[in-house]
């Protein structure tokens, strides 16, 4: 069974009233961690595709850049996104369920925001309600305003950039603290740590942003300091 028809069947129990914690309770463990993560994505995707108002094609191609669609996988994907528009749910509970199916571990929830952060710039625009729909769902995920900010600043090219910010440290951290939060972060974008957490493979491609914007934020505060 492919990854689609897994998808599109956890949907169409949902549509049939299935609980949504019920639905990602059953989704809590490699591979169909995968599942749960792309319901996530396309589901608040399409919630904050209407903070905008407008659904456009580049948002579309974006998603398809990170979730490439085998040409016979076509229809089972069509019947997700068919799902997905029927409104099963509000975002926030969305976001609260793919919170408690992680927890603690909250490297899923970070590729998670860098997804809908990525559909979002797709037009080029960075939509004020936009920016109200992120900050709530990193609300709910437990990001402080920091660590919002810094995954922010990797795809909005007017957003206030700090470098400290994107590693998650104090500015006033000693050199020692933040080598080792810079190091960190690095493995952690490593990419067999993301598929561990249960990131589809095509969405990897997003890590590549978030190690230039922190090797970037490593070498800005190295020279600030030296």
């Amino acid at each position: 069974m492919s990854i689609w028809t897994r998808i599109a069947d956890a949907l169409a129990a949902l549509a049939s009233g299935e609980g949504l914690s019920a639905v990602f309770d059953k989704l809590r463990t490699p591979p169909d961690r995968t599942v749960a993560f792309t319901i996530a994505v396309i589901a608040l995707g399409a919630k904050m595709a209407k903070a905008d108002g407008i659904v456009t094609r580049n948002e579309v191609r974006a998603f398809r850049e990170v979730f490439v669609i085998p040409p016979e996988e076509e229809e089972s994907a069509a019947r997700v996104f068919n799902l997905a528009r029927q409104d099963v749910a509000g975002f926030e509970i969305y976001a609260r369920s793919i919170k408690a199916m992680f927890g603690e571990d909250d490297g899923p929830l970070a590729d998670l925001l860098e997804g809908l952060f990525h559909i979002s710039m797709a037009d080029g625009v960075y939509h004020p309600n936009e920016d109200v729909f992120l900050r709530e769902v990193a609300d709910i995920f437990g990001f402080s305003a920091r660590r919002f900010r810094g995954i922010r600043a990797q795809f909005v090219p007017d957003s206030e950039g700090d470098p400290y910010d994107v590693l998650h440290v104090d500015p006033d951290a000693p050199m020692d603290e933040i080598r080792a939060a810079w190091r960190n972060l690095v493995r952690e974008t490593h990419p067999d740590r993301m598929m561990a957490r249960g990131v589809p493979e095509e969405a990897i491609k997003l890590a590549e942003k978030r190690m230039v914007a922190i090797n970037r934020a490593w070498e800005q505060i190295q020279d600030a300091r030296s």
